[in-house]
């Protein structure tokens, strides 16, 4: 195994945003976006071919990874059930990746730093890269682990998405996990939730 594959999510509709969540601007740099951001971040993983789930605004989005530096490698995917939800495109991603373990990471989630995405991989390597596994980023708050995004899959995990309806959440697929894993990381960036307006002038910096 080369480790896990970085597969963004970015299938949603962004309706309470009101604009493609992947493309909007988290800075004045022309591609601080969402998906620029993941897309250079999860480089750290070591894979170089990733691949973005996309749905509504899959086109948009295709004109966009053209942008993108170092996005030439990029998959895009097109998830014409975007409306049942994230479990049907990362069932894409699977099927055009056979035998691979993945690294899930939602637009929701944008500003995740490349540390998180390093202590993944040597997390998930120093495992054994386990064939049924689960691993997720948490930090410690109020003294208890907060866990969040992005998280890895095992390959015969991901195997079991075909017993399931497309719009359950991934999170009922972590109860059959073995072994359930976590790593501390410093980032709170992992419990971010892009939705709403107000959470996009939340993380965009201050002078932008």
């Amino acid at each position: 195994m080369s480790g896990p594959v970085l597969v963004v999510l970015a299938a949603g509709a962004s309706s309470r945003l009101g604009t493609p969540k992947a493309l909007v601007r988290l800075g004045d740099e022309p591609n601080r976006t969402p998906l620029a951001c993941l897309l250079a971040a999860g480089s750290a993983l070591g894979n170089a071919a990733p691949v973005v789930v996309a749905g509504t605004d899959h086109d948009v989005i295709a004109m966009a990874l053209a942008e993108v530096p170092g996005a030439a490698s990029a998959r895009l995917l097109l998830n014409p059930a975007w409306r049942a939800g994230r479990t049907g495109g990362l069932c894409l991603a699977r099927d055009a990746l056979p035998g691979e373990d993945l690294c899930v990471a939602p637009v929701d989630v944008p500003l995740v730093p490349r540390a998180v995405f390093s202590a993944l991989a040597r997390a998930w390597s120093e495992a054994g890269e386990p064939a049924r596994g689960w691993l997720a980023p948490f930090v410690v708050q109020d003294g208890r682990r907060r866990h969040g995004h992005p998280v890895v899959i095992g390959r015969d995990l991901l195997a079991e998405l075909d017993a399931r309806e497309p719009d359950r959440p991934l999170r009922d697929l972590r109860a059959g996990a073995d072994p359930l894993l976590g790593v501390e990381v410093a980032s709170r960036a992992i419990l971010d939730d892009l939705d709403r307006p107000e959470d996009l002038a939340r993380l965009r910096p201050s002078d932008s």
